[in-house]
């Protein structure tokens, strides 16, 4: 019950920002100040809260490897792995939509010394190093207690990508989109579109999780029946 009313609302969330994103909200930039087409700037609605939901998932894979290193419970371990699955695919469409941005913005698709774009890289990188360490692990607990580690130290990363513009404000052209410091968003209906597509891309966080949990956990039983025939 509790999973269908998720996917339901997940599924209407996501349909009404992308109402908003393509009917109601204006371009949040003056048509003046645009590089490119101007209308190629909605990409901003998708953009930021795509990287919200990849630090997130980020963090439930920190706290489902610390837990499961306190607990021991393989169920932490699932939801590691599978916040790791989903964050790399939001963190690759956070390069890929930020580098479609940064071509109407700035004129070219990488900027090589913006320091949020290269922290940004280098977190997907780490994620994915994630999952092929955990694919090179037959052992199931050796593999959940490295992967466990391996999250948690890798977690570094999140803060650092996403302060990374204020640390190293000189090295980078992305704006203060969050907080003061300039280029931050304004208007009730560009914010108000940012927090509908935020909750939305949460909603879809959650839902994916919970399905990748479940073909997780298919998947560890049908490999524990393959060891079980092998002795």
């Amino acid at each position: 019950m509790f999973k269908k009313a998720l996917f339901s609302l997940t599924a209407v969330a996501v349909v009404v920002s992308a109402y908003l994103i393509f009917f109601i909200a204006p371009i949040p930039i003056d048509p003046m100040e645009a590089g490119g087409d101007p209308i190629n700037f909605k990409i901003f609605y998708f953009h930021v809260p795509i990287a919200v939901t990849a630090y997130l998932a980020f963090a439930v894979v920190f706290v489902s490897g610390t837990m499961y290193l306190r607990t021991k419970h393989e169920k932490w371990d699932t939801r590691a792995v599978s916040a790791a699955e989903v964050g790399v695919i939001f963190a690759l469409l956070t390069l890929i939509t930020g580098s479609l941005w940064a071509r109407s913005a700035w004129g070219e698709y990488w900027v090589t010394w913006d320091v949020r774009l290269n922290t940004s890289l280098v977190l997907f990188l780490i994620y994915l190093s994630y999952l092929m360490v955990r694919k090179s692990i037959d052992e199931p607990e050796k593999r959940a207690r490295l992967s466990a580690v391996f999250g948690i130290v890798g977690f570094i990363g999140v803060p650092l990508s996403f302060l990374s513009i204020r640390l190293w404000n000189r090295a980078t052209v992305h704006p203060v989109v969050v907080g003061s410091g300039g280029g931050g968003i304004s208007g009730e209906t560009v914010i108000g579109t940012i927090l509908v597509n935020v909750i939305a891309f949460i909603l879809l966080l959650t839902s994916l999780i919970i399905l990748l949990m479940e073909n997780e956990k298919l998947a560890e039983e049908i490999d524990f029946i393959k060891r079980i025939k092998n002795l």
